[in-house]
């Protein structure tokens, strides 16, 4: 059993690392099974909130509104994860996120990590009938979570998870239980040219549209995505 890793978990505007973004980040920092650490910080994301995450998470705008961006805290959630393997219920959703917020904000020419997935385990040795996310799996464990979706929650429940699982199967098959390298590749986004900016804010002016996107912070890629769908919904100038 690995006694010493990093309990993460995020909150994100949506599913998809590509073009969502992370607005909360909670991790505990494990060594030999005891916490020794929190890290735990809202992110504003620079972009529109939508409706079905500020009811799951609680989160609200405004909330995000007075946090710090990625590029403020990227070096400090660096740093809380030096050395340790990460672990979290389908950690790879974490890890692509993060890995990509810290190359395109965080200045990181890459970020290679080992991870150890509890949803993996629990698909492993769970009963086929019993259901796997992370809420249900609590439940099967009697494990409390007092504020399921938010990211500290979410990531004590995992840690606590993994202890669970370990001590009922773990003599079973140890090696399943080790952490393994995470793959997610990615190439750094460059920012939105001068002249990608300038065209959003002449087609937002032009057809008075009120978006809470903030342009200065927006890729090359984003910036395109979002000049495609003003003209697409409103036309041209």
């Amino acid at each position: 059993m690995i006694r010493s890793y990093i309990a993460i978990d995020l909150e994100t505007t949506g599913l998809n690392p590509k073009k969502d973004r992370i607005i909360e980040i909670g991790a505990l920092r494990i060594v030999d099974g005891k916490e020794e650490g929190e890290f735990s910080s809202l992110i504003n994301p620079y972009a529109d909130l939508p409706d079905s995450v500020r009811e799951l998470t609680g989160i609200s705008a405004a909330m995000l509104e007075a946090a710090p961006g990625m590029e403020e805290i990227a070096e400090s959630i660096k740093t809380f994860c030096q050395g340790l393997p990460l672990l979290g219920h389908r950690v790879i959703f974490d890890y692509s996120f993060l890995k990509r917020a810290l190359i395109n904000w965080g200045g990181e020419k890459d970020w290679e990590k080992d991870g150890i997935d509890t949803l993996v385990l629990c698909r492993r040795f769970m009963p086929p009938q019993e259901k796997k996310n992370l809420s249900a799996a609590c439940g099967y464990f009697a494990i409390e979570n007092g504020k399921a979706h938010r990211a500290v929650s979410d990531a004590r429940a995992a840690h606590n998870l993994y202890q669970a699982l370990w001590e009922a199967y773990g003599r079973q098959d140890p090696k399943a239980f080790a952490p393994k390298p995470l793959t997610y590749r990615i190439k750094k986004e460059q920012p939105a040219t001068k002249r990608q900016k300038e065209r959003l804010h002449d087609l937002i002016k032009y057809h008075k549209i009120d978006i809470s996107v903030q342009i200065e912070h927006l890729t090359r890629n984003e910036a395109s995505r979002l000049t495609d769908q003003i003209l697409s919904r409103y036309g041209k100038i």
